[in-house]
């Protein structure tokens, strides 16, 4: 390894180590108004999402990262709620703790720990504080961990329980006994099958105490709950776990045992370790940050935004994020074009192991993508508009985005470029990449048609612009196809292997179109309607196809104006950002930035809905691009053929200075102050 990169492997250990350390506030987002409004923020372990409420140890929601149900005439799969094994309740002195007898509520997301922590008080007789997390070291497990201070002499109950979702089929909540090595160990267990009846799913949780002199629990057959109860005196504090997993027939062949297996586990680490090594864990993940000095409220939105996608995710997993990632059954859960256009950039910059992930999802599914081509009567490998677990069309049958959004298989094969162009991982090109290219590539040669005047046309199909269907050169589709096409003449050179003069020819053929005022036209019949989202605008950026500062400019000019500004996705915003940034002006960036964010930002922990009208517990494409507008906008991040460069870009007036550590695979970091 060269001195250089270990240079910036140390700088950039250093700058995170001593970031966290300067500022701690600045990882953590806090709540404490208990009546005010209340978007929840979700915590995720790349296998699990679990969604934490209001109300004292409420959890609203477990959600299961690709587990689908089967699809059933006029109903497309949908991925599945986990059993919750997480669910508490306490007592004191035979009051229940609820939100009608609490004082003194607050709620804080620790971003560097990865923990959510609920504090309150219960009148003059306990303080209590509880911390979630959903552990990244045992990804189908979550712990909560509560301490109790006694403020008077107090009886005290607790009792976990099992909740099945409502749309399973049959379930089942039971009690267990385990000798495991000498050690005895109570257990609640559930297991379940899906509606219709494609997944099992089972789960088990159990106390894990600190005092190993408190009494057994106790199951309530009647409640199906298992509960402890203690008597705490005045000044005393009684600390206690739950730690609970779930597992599905999708990951595991046995899922029952495995979720018993896995709490066997939990037991024998016990809570310190575990702790430990989710805490490890994020340590390393945040060694890829981002630091914004001149603004902590965006400091604070931008870390948040890549909490989310950090924990939306797993390396080596081979799954991707779903728009909603594991804070919701949102879409379905199923992929789009969100992966590979927002959440993978900032990700391959950042994460390039999560990244490599995102991109693998895509490679074990080319068979349904080639059958897929086949089927609507098209060359090579096309991939579905809305993909599941299976990688076949997913699209609920209503929508015409599932028979006309092609520009979906463009986008992965320019995220496969890019992976190559981080990495310079030729050995995968060959082995991985190229293959998948070419098979992109023979896609679009089949889709394209000819002009007599030797232009070639996309005829029939529905752009990033939704609101457009069944529209001919849009012009998204047609230069995000032309550009996979070049990737794969390069890929081939790369790799030493002849490629067909008809990518070339197709790429460079294919046409883009404008109005006569020389603004770039939509579509071949667009005349100036309201658009869902960006379109001829990502041509200048992420695409690159328009490279004239004045022609930015024009389009932006006459694009911003016309998106759906109560309906439209926060992302076209952010790459507004991204080119106003880059062309020098500071202020209209820091406009757009505001833009992409303020109208869907929610109360109390800055969660992200996916529109100014909408609400949802986080939109991950929204996150991604959040950062882009921060990582390839104000610090100038741009992938190359060369690898990762910085360009030309300016700052918000008021921000002082951007550092990015741990980018790409020499974790190396990138500085942007003002001048």
């Amino acid at each position: 390894m060269k001195i250089q990169t270990w240079v910036f492997i140390v700088i950039g250990m250093f700058l995170s180590v001593s970031l966290k350390a300067e500022n701690e506030s600045l990882w953590q987002l806090c709540a404490d108004g208990l009546h005010a409004s209340y978007a929840p923020a979700p915590m995720a372990s790349g296998c699990i999402g679990i969604l934490p409420g209001k109300e004292p140890f409420q959890i609203e929601q477990v959600v299961l990262n690709h587990v689908f149900d089967a699809a059933a005439p006029g109903v497309v799969s949908r991925v599945m709620r986990g059993i919750n094994p997480f669910e508490l309740k306490m007592k004191v002195d035979g009051e229940t703790v609820d939100t009608l007898r609490i004082t003194g509520w607050k709620q804080t997301v620790d971003m560097h720990r990865a923990v959510h922590r609920t504090e309150f008080r219960m009148g003059q007789k306990v303080r209590v504080v509880s911390d979630l997390r959903a552990l990244r070291g045992l990804p189908y497990a979550g712990l909560v961990s509560v301490q109790v201070e006694a403020l008077a002499d107090v009886e005290m109950e607790v009792c976990c329980g099992m909740e099945i979702p409502d749309d399973y089929a049959t379930g089942r909540v039971f009690y267990r006994e385990v000798d495991a090595d000498g050690t005895r160990l109570y257990l609640l267990e559930a297991e379940a099958v899906s509606a219709r009846k494609l997944r099992r799913v089972a789960a088990a949780s159990t106390f894990l105490m600190e005092d190993r002199d408190v009494q057994k629990p106790l199951f309530k057959e009647d409640a199906n709950e298992l509960c402890l109860s203690v008597s705490i005196r005045k000044g005393d504090t009684f600390s206690f776990s739950l730690v609970g997993s779930v597992c599905s027939s999708r990951d595991f062949s046995d899922p029952y045992n495995e979720a018993e297996r896995q709490v066997v586990y939990a037991v024998h680490e016990g809570r310190e370790r575990l702790v430990q090594s989710h805490e490890r864990l994020w340590d390393e993940l945040w060694r890829s940050d981002i630091r914004i000095e001149g603004d902590d409220d965006a400091q604070r939105l931008v870390r948040f935004a890549l909490f989310n996608l950090y924990s939306s995710c797993r390396a080596g997993s081979r799954l991707s994020i779903p728009p909603m990632g594991l804070s919701s059954q949102g879409y379905n859960g199923h992929i789009f074009w969100d992966t590979e256009l927002w959440m993978y950039p900032p990700m391959l910059l950042l994460q390039p192991g999560l990244a490599k992930s995102m991109l693998d999802y895509r490679m074990d599914r080319i068979g349904p993508a080639r059958r897929k081509a086949m089927a609507y009567g098209y060359r090579g490998a096309m991939y579905p508009w809305e993909s599941d677990d299976t990688g076949e069309e997913a699209t609920p049958t209503f929508a015409l985005t599932g028979a006309f959004e092609h520009h979906i298989t463009a986008d992965v094969g320019i995220a496969c470029w890019n992976y190559y162009c981080v990495t310079h991982d030729t050995l995968w090109l060959k082995r991985e990449g190229f293959p998948l290219l070419r098979e992109i590539a023979d896609f679009w040669v089949s889709r394209a048609v000819w002009n007599a005047d030797g232009s070639y046309s996309i005829p029939g199909v529905t752009g990033a612009d939704e609101y457009a269907n069944g529209v001919t050169d849009n012009a998204f589709t047609n230069a995000s196809a032309s550009l996979a096409l070049a990737y794969a003449c390069r890929a081939g050179a790369v790799c030493g292997e002849q490629v067909s003069p008809e990518w070339k020819e197709v790429s460079q053929g294919l046409r883009i179109l404008q109005f006569e005022n020389g603004v770039t036209r939509e579509h071949a019949t667009y005349q100036g309607e309201t658009i869902k989202q960006a379109d001829v605008n990502l041509l200048a950026y992420p695409l690159g196809k328009i490279t004239d500062p004045a022609q930015q400019r024009k389009d932006l000019a006459y694009y911003a104006e016309r998106i759906d500004q109560q309906n439209g996705p926060m992302m076209s915003y952010a790459v507004f950002c991204v080119q106003y940034a880059r062309m020098g002006d500071a202020e209209k960036a820091w406009e757009m930035f505001r833009r992409c964010y303020l109208p869907n930002w929610r109360p109390p922990f800055g969660v992200l809905s996916e529109t100014p009208a909408s609400n949802n517990p986080y939109f991950m494409t929204g996150a991604g691009g959040l950062l882009q507008a921060v990582l390839n906008g104000f610090c100038g991040l741009q992938v190359t053929e060369e690898g990762i460069v910085q360009l030309p870009s300016v700052l918000p007036p008021h921000w002082k200075r951007v550092t990015v550590t741990g980018v790409g695979i020499g974790r190396q970091t990138y500085v942007r102050e003002q001048p």
